[in-house]
């Protein structure tokens, strides 16, 4: 099988080691990654927000560079929903590509067949189901089925955990006043776990609560579930 990593913005520019842990862990697996380097920005940020027509030369650009790959991973929710979902009726030769374009629980669990990866990371976690994978991908426990499987790990409940975190994109832009409400709640359910890292699949997610983690000084670090999944021993 010929596996693409599609790094997506977020992490290209801020979070690095996320697509390094993707990439690992598929290795680990005997999978051969590749980075195309022709990929951009999926446009979700233009499509989203009313530019349709702006985002079109990267829905063709996506379908350009991945189309000879026979999976896509994406270590998040939000890009991948926007490729699934929105691709297909945007720009309809898309629709083959957007089929084969993969969260990364999606590709380990349903294409792959595997729960266990071979990680060990001796830490109390909890899991946030971000909105894009939960609601548009229908992830359901997928992540949680590889957290479990991990060697070492305590993992605890998260309340409220389908409850939005504030995020939303532009939404915490447009409505900083509910977005900052709405952190507040999601970071008081954190600290209620007793965690020591919060897990996500979305990094944008975990910048905007771990930002609020920080400032409320609660020691919970966020990480995306792939660095956990790519571990292979003590976290410090």
């Amino acid at each position: 099988m010929r596996i693409a990593l599609f790094i997506t913005c977020v992490n290209d520019i801020a979070y690095p080691a996320t697509g390094i842990a993707v990439t690992r862990i598929l290795r680990r697996l005997g999978h051969t990654v590749d980075f195309p380097t022709g990929q951009t920005c999926c446009g979700q940020m233009h499509a989203n927000t009313g530019y349709r027509a702006e985002a079109m030369p990267m829905v063709r650009n996506y379908v350009d560079v991945f189309d000879r790959y026979d999976a896509i991973v994406a270590p998040s929710g939000s890009c991948t929903a926007m490729i699934r979902d929105q691709y297909p009726r945007l720009h309809p030769p898309a629709t083959s590509v957007a089929a084969r374009t993969f969260e990364l629980s999606e590709l380990l669990v349903d294409v792959l067949g595997v729960t266990d990866v071979g990680a060990e990371f001796p830490e109390t976690v909890t899991y946030h189901p971000t909105c894009h994978g939960l609601r548009m991908l229908r992830l359901g426990d997928r992540p949680l089925k590889l957290l479990r499987q991990v060697r070492g790990i305590r993992l605890v409940e998260l309340g409220d955990a389908e409850e939005c975190c504030g995020f939303g994109g532009t939404f915490a832009l447009k409505n900083p006043a509910v977005s900052g409400a709405m952190l507040t709640d999601k970071c008081a359910r954190v600290r209620e776990t007793g965690a020591r890292v919060l897990a996500a699949a979305d990094n944008s997610c975990l910048a905007h609560i771990g930002g609020g983690l920080d400032r409320h000084r609660s020691g919970v670090r966020a990480m995306h579930y792939a660095e956990i999944l790519a571990a292979t021993g003590a976290t410090s």
